[in-house]
């Protein structure tokens, strides 16, 4: 989900999402004819109110053994590599601010690469301390190596990190200047912002179309997964979820090596703030539509795909008692592994099973919704109370953006009392004082175990945009390793300490009025955040 400023200072007060949402259902009813004949560069959105059904991809033909993995999950390496590592190895951050120290500590440390993958840097004084972290180690790369040993790349989303004057792009300027061979900045621009969508639609709304939304963080072979983008408030006050993952060079790679195959099919920024397409590459949005997906796919299912195949190859050498599995959802290019992962997880979760399942912007895609009403797990969700939404207290129409959550909440815990299943799904609320909540993934616990056995943790937020507008990138991360399953517990349990549940007084509350004009058009809006 963008950052809160991303709908800030809004030019369009209240018109605008009302004439994008019309111009994007008018466009691409025009254009679909003509986009059938010649595959015209013009082609703008998938239907706003129609979701697509899962469609299961072909299990990988590189699979690796899956010996000593729980039998229950085993299914997982149909849908991505497994990565064997110990879960000594991991460990979980607990707060924005160890996220931020434990960053800057690696960066210092680093000896051969960092990669940086966001939805977009900030400008503030953190940010620029976290950039002169960057310049400071390749600066030290370069005093004791005689040569530029050390290799910086940075993927961010262009209309995120382009907009304004003091943007993303302007705060990392001064880095590719001075280290042009050991800096690279790519910005991910979606091919469905094209045209006269392009054209037409205000800078400050068009990244509600589709962005890079992956949060990867990779210090030589260690690296956080998280939710967090790189901003202030992600550093101090927005309660997130983060894993740093510590010399499991495998996983490292195949991270690099996936922000790698992103950037080359992405933006690539120059020292004069100019950007340019790799040569040979399609362009995103001046290319044909067709073209570029179908390119950029090919080179980001190759990472996935030879990942598998060396997995399978080095699996009889592993040695861990924890397996952790990238799933990466791209619906734009044809790519919806974590999406088929999310939904056997969902489905196959029985009796025996509780999952607490949290999300800083709770609007389960109809799939999700149905599989969590229709199996017999128990479901535990927190979601943020409208004080802690990020969006809360802004100006013009933004600042409706937390009712509108709070009635697409109410219109879940609806269905969920007219099924009678208050018993098994319960809504939870977090609240804390001068914070905001981010936080999402989920947690898996089997009956007769009071810890989780798996966790879900990285970018996703299991609503539309998360499945079919964004680039996406989570773990899945399976466990026997008693220490790691008792940090997770602890984060589990402190994020929900901080919740109070849901229930049908909560929705007569005063500040949990919802005027009718949100009512009337949160169904036309709900899929573009």
């Amino acid at each position: 989900m963008a950052a809160p400023m991303a709908w800030r200072r809004l030019g369009y007060p209240a018109l605008a999402p009302a004439l994008c949402c019309v111009f994007n259902r008018i466009s691409d009813k025009f254009f679909r004819m003509r986009d059938r004949r010649r595959r015209s560069s013009l082609l703008l959105l998938a239907p706003l109110l129609a979701e697509a059904e899962p469609v299961t991809p072909p299990a990988t033909s590189h699979r690796p053994t899956t010996e000593g993995l729980p039998l229950r999950f085993r299914w997982m390496a149909e849908h991505a590599p497994a990565f064997r590592v110990p879960g000594a190895h991991v460990r979980v951050l607990h707060s924005p601010t160890e996220f931020y120290q434990v960053m800057k500590a690696r960066i210092k440390t680093a000896k051969s690469r960092v990669v940086m993958a966001s939805l977009y840097l900030g400008t503030g004084p953190l940010e620029q301390d976290l950039v002169d972290c960057l310049q400071e180690a390749l600066e030290h790369s370069q005093d004791t190596a005689g040569t530029s040993g050390l290799r910086v790349s940075i993927l961010l989303d262009y209309t995120r990190g382009s907009r304004g004057t003091n943007n993303s792009r302007s705060i990392l300027l001064p880095l590719l200047r001075r280290f042009p061979q050991q800096t690279r900045v790519a910005l991910y621009h979606t091919p469905d912002l094209r045209g006269l969508l392009r054209l037409l639609v205000p800078e400050r709304f068009n990244e509600t179309i589709g962005v890079q939304h992956i949060k990867v963080y990779l210090f030589d072979d260690s690296l956080i997964i998280s939710g967090a983008n790189l901003s202030d408030s992600y550093f101090t006050n927005r309660q997130d979820r983060y894993v740093l993952l510590e010399d499991c060079h495998q996983v490292a790679d195949f991270f690099a090596e996936l922000v790698s195959a992103v950037s080359d099919v992405s933006l690539q920024l120059g020292p004069d703030d100019s950007v340019h397409m790799e040569e040979g590459m399609v362009h995103p949005y001046k290319g044909n539509r067709a073209q570029f997906s179908a390119s950029a796919r090919c080179r980001i299912m190759e990472v996935v795909d030879t990942a598998g195949l060396h997995q399978r190859d080095a699996d009889s050498a592993a040695h861990g008692d924890t397996w952790v599995f990238p799933l990466v959802q791209m619906k734009p290019l044809g790519i919806h592994l974590d999406e088929e992962a999310t939904v056997r997880l969902l489905t196959e979760a029985g009796q025996d099973a509780t999952v607490y399942l949290t999300s800083g912007y709770f609007n389960l895609t109809r799939a999700y919704m149905r599989l969590v009403l229709a199996t017999h797990a128990d479901y535990h969700i927190l979601m943020a109370s409208p004080e802690v939404n990020g969006f809360f207290g802004a100006k013009g129409v933004a600042g409706a953006i937390p009712a509108a959550y709070v009635h697409l909440a109410h219109q879940f815990y609806n269905q969920v009392c007219q099924r009678g299943q208050q018993h098994r799904v319960r809504l939870k609320e977090y609240h804390r004082q001068d914070w905001t909540f981010h936080a999402k993934g989920l947690w898996y616990y089997l009956r007769g175990s009071h810890r989780p056995c798996l966790t879900l943790i990285g970018s996703p937020n299991f609503g539309y945009r998360s499945v079919h507008r964004d680039l996406e990138a989570q773990v899945a991360i399976v466990t026997e390793n008693e220490g790691l399953q008792a940090q997770l517990q602890q984060e589990q349990e402190t994020l929900y300490r901080r919740s109070t549940e849901v229930s049908s007084s909560t929705f007569k509350h005063p500040d949990r009025h919802v005027k009718l004009w949100v009512k009337l058009v949160t169904p036309f809006i709900k899929n573009f955040f």
